[in-house]
């Protein structure tokens, strides 16, 4: 299949299924690995697209990219995860063009997250474009998309409130904690999987609960021993998760494992617990979140909790919509103008030539940086007149006279 197709903004596509219309248990069968991230990579290649990445978290999936079709887009994803293409449809939105454009401007500006104005997602953006960089899907359009949409994002961050009174889904794990249960300081917490989810929420934890009766458990063990040290906190292996289960009042998990982690035999008759569960795929087993002992709360739950941090992230968003239509409207600018590339190279091509011509000799003896800087004054200005009169032909011909007349 031809791969070089135009690179513009009809040709970019998203197709993604998030948190508004599939709960966790669809999102978890469409939550991809850097294994799976790169067999994704790998049939691009063979697909013919080549400029994409996806963004996985516990909140959506999304596979964005330059495409004849976004069902290219949706084969390679599907392909590669636990779903199929008709669940995934059935959940999906699909958006190209502008709509895709703005979409991960919103994405990254946290307009669009679980939880308004959580900034975790930039992060996870960052790690997704770089993942498929090095795999060679980002080209001039993405790297140029993206950077704008990180500057917006940035701007967003620093000129208003979107993000104020700090609220993310740890730190929303922990507001659940401090309502719900009595006097938590006196709890046994264990948090299971220490992560990036799993670190913010343990120092949420500490920070919001005052609270060092916590215990960290990770399948790698220094990771969670690191931290533990960190923190001044207690860790224990693997091998003792069921007995440290039995022990605590309250359990967090937030661990990427594909295989259920915390089982009903771990649970039955083991007290009352109150368990939050921050994974995609959820890690607790079904059969464990329906025993009378066990309270469950997971991610979709603890996105709707509101109160008067979120009212007032709620009452900056025209602020943040504006900074995003300044960035979107600077990139559309850029994408119009690449569009004109072929041309001033053309362009750039016969002026060379033409001081190559035999009618123009004295032209010869013009030094070669001199006739670089009149090139490209040429160029720019033509660009210009391009952009300001959308006259392409016009312009070149302009152009040409333009450069011979003033070497006469």
């Amino acid at each position: 299949m031809n791969n070089h197709y135009f690179k513009n903004i009809d040709n970019f596509f998203v197709a993604g299924i998030n948190y508004k219309k599939s709960d966790a248990s669809v999102r978890g069968l469409f939550a991809i690995g850097s294994d799976q991230y790169n067999a994704i990579l790998e049939g691009a290649a063979t697909e013919g697209v080549s400029e994409l990445f996806v963004l996985s978290t516990c909140n959506r999936t999304e596979i964005y990219g330059i495409a004849h079709c976004p069902h290219q887009l949706v084969r390679l994803l599907c392909g590669q995860t636990a779903g199929s293409v008709e669940t995934f449809l059935g959940s999906a939105y699909i958006r190209q063009g502008q709509e895709a454009v703005e979409h991960v401007y919103n994405v990254a500006s946290g307009l669009d997250s679980q939880i308004l104005g959580d900034y975790e997602i930039v992060g996870q953006l960052k790690t997704a474009v770089k993942f498929a960089k090095e795999g060679g899907f980002v080209g001039a359009f993405t790297e140029r998309l993206i950077n704008s949409v990180l500057q917006a994002s940035k701007n967003v961050k620093n000129n208003t409130e979107l993000s104020g009174g700090t609220v993310s889904t740890a730190f929303a794990a922990v507001q659940y904690i401090r309502a719900h249960v009595p006097q938590v300081a006196a709890k046994k917490i264990l948090l299971v999987g220490t992560g990036k989810i799993g670190r913010n929420t343990c120092k949420n934890l500490v920070d919001y609960l005052c609270t060092r009766a916590i215990t960290l458990i990770n399948r790698t063990p220094e990771k969670a021993q690191e931290l533990a040290t960190e923190l001044g906190l207690r860790s224990a292996p693997l091998e003792h998760l069921e007995a440290e289960l039995r022990a605590a009042d309250v359990v967090i998990v937030a661990t990427n494992a594909q295989q259920k982690t915390i089982l009903r035999e771990h649970l039955e008759g083991a007290g009352e617990k109150l368990i939050i569960d921050l994974s995609i795929p959820y890690n607790v087993a079904d059969d464990a979140q329906t025993l009378p002992n066990v309270r469950m709360v997971n991610v979709d739950e603890l996105s709707k909790l509101k109160d008067e941090t979120f009212r007032m992230r709620q009452a900056e968003v025209p602020k943040a919509r504006a900074i995003i239509a300044e960035g979107m409207e600077e990139f559309a600018e850029w994408c119009d103008m690449r569009r004109h590339v072929p041309l001033l190279k053309d362009l750039k091509a016969k002026l060379r030539t033409l001081y190559e011509h035999p009618q123009c000799p004295h032209m010869r003896e013009q030094h070669s940086k001199l006739l670089d800087v009149q090139i490209q004054r040429v160029l720019n200005e033509t660009a210009g007149r391009i952009k300001e009169r959308n006259e392409r032909g016009c312009q070149y011909i302009a152009a040409l006279n333009e450069f011979i007349s003033e070497r006469n």
